[in-house]
């Protein structure tokens, strides 16, 4: 099984505090610093300042996107660490193809919402899709109370793409 690898890491003591804004479709596209985190790895340039054939410069909305190099079967992991906040009841996240819409279109799937439990909040998230060169994907985030949006730091976050360009056909 043969497979190409971006694996993305913020951590905010390192590229300092994450602006929060939310889209409008109410969460916030994470970004990633190009090749600085020493956790980072990406020799497929699928997170380059200028995969997909744009330019961009951290902390854009593009830096927040994994290109994919291949057509394949990806899985999408993330973590996402966020600030102690007595105001949020609620913690959300999302994989999206095409998130700033360049090329096929916003595509959400994989949406988890969680209560808010005392402290920090920690979660991790997984999901497998088929993924394409051209079509970008993100890691979206929110963390609410009701219908508000709140800006609670991000402390750390990582996003990955595995994708394995071997797959069989009957």
């Amino acid at each position: 099984m043969a497979l190409a690898i971006s694996s993305l890491k913020f951590e905010a003591a390192r590229s300092g505090a994450q602006k929060i804004t939310y889209d409008s479709d109410g969460y916030h596209l994470v970004r990633f610093p190009y090749a600085t985190a020493e956790e980072s790895y990406d020799p497929w340039n699928m997170h380059g300042p200028s995969a997909g054939g744009g330019s961009s410069k951290y902390p854009d909305a593009r830096s927040g996107l994994i290109w994919p190099s291949h057509d394949g079967w990806g899985t999408l992991s993330a973590l996402v660490f966020w600030a102690a906040s007595d105001r949020a009841t609620e913690y959300r996240a999302r994989f999206v193809r095409d998130p700033l819409n360049l090329s096929t279109g916003y595509d959400s799937t994989a949406t988890t919402d969680i209560a808010a439990t005392g402290g920090g909040q920690y979660r991790s998230y997984t999901w497998q899709m088929f993924v394409h060169p051209g079509t970008p994907v993100g890691l979206k985030v929110a963390a609410r109370r009701g219908d508000t949006h709140l800006a609670v730091p991000l402390v750390l976050a990582e996003f990955k793409l595995a994708i394995e360009t071997e797959v069989i056909r009957p």
